[in-house]
């Protein structure tokens, strides 16, 4: 249902039950999918291609052109899963060259102010609460919660079921299942309500508490901890996916906790 007031470009594939309220843009090469509502005053550009059962609060902007001087006007997009909340304000910047496109997976929750930049791949699940930031080029991990005013550094990587507390800087990587605070960013324990709360058990907990252990509380760099992980602990699917991610870290991942 489109109100008289909303413009939408003939060249838009719009479902036949997507709801868009008055006021909001919708530019050529879009796609709308089945359940969807847009919100008044939302803009959603060339390159946008939008799930199912999303809800787009007012004020939003998705697919602008990447804020990138190398951009160069290449046929990229912004990839929307299915049952995605997006809050007032939110923008959503499409890809470049790198990556070709912006993904948000599904369930996700992205609240007001919110900014992803170009080449960003979100997983499903995750919540970035108000005034988060992904710089370029940022990949995050499956059931991610980042507090408020969280800054993601370009090129950084966020592991899967992990959490960041508000107003972190994230200049390093983020491993898997903990949880970062601090400045500069450490680690400071396992994300265990989050890991209970999405049904790992208590030994599994325990195994990955384990691993954290050699990795941040022991006498060795990065590099032999993996080393020892690999050789002392089972091999499980948690331990595999820790050393894959420390091994294939480009910016280093962040360090454990110390005192100032």
């Amino acid at each position: 249902m489109n109100q008289p007031l909303a413009y939408v470009h003939p060249g838009a594939k719009i479902a036949k039950n997507v709801v868009i309220e008055p006021f909001t843009t919708i530019h050529n090469n879009v796609v709308i999918g089945d359940g969807t509502w847009i919100g008044s005053n939302v803009t959603i550009m060339e390159g946008a291609r939008i799930g199912k059962n999303c809800n787009i609060f007012p004020g939003a902007v998705i697919s602008a052109v990447p804020q990138d001087l190398k951009y160069n006007d290449e046929d990229t997009t912004v990839e929307i899963g299915n049952n995605v909340t997006i809050r007032e304000c939110v923008t959503i910047n499409r890809g470049t060259v790198d990556r070709m496109k912006t993904v948000i997976g599904d369930n996700c929750l992205i609240m007001a102010y919110c900014h992803i930049a170009h080449d960003c791949i979100v997983g499903e699940n995750c919540i970035f609460s108000n005034n988060s930031t992904l710089a370029g080029h940022i990949t995050v991990g499956d059931n991610v919660i980042l507090a408020g005013m969280v800054a993601v550094h370009q090129f950084c990587s966020v592991g899967e079921h992990a959490f960041v507390t508000g107003g972190t800087l994230v200049r390093k990587d983020v491993p898997p299942f903990v949880k970062a605070a601090r400045e500069p960013i450490s680690y400071v324990g396992i994300n265990s309500v989050g890991l209970r709360r999405r049904g790992f058990t208590t030994e599994k907990i325990r195994e990955i508490q384990n691993i954290y252990r050699i990795l941040y509380q022991g006498k060795n760099n990065t590099t032999q901890a993996a080393a020892v992980i690999e050789a002392e602990m089972e091999a499980t699917t948690e331990r595999d996916r820790i050393l894959m991610f420390i091994r294939n870290s480009k910016r280093g991942i962040m360090k454990g906790y110390f005192k100032n």
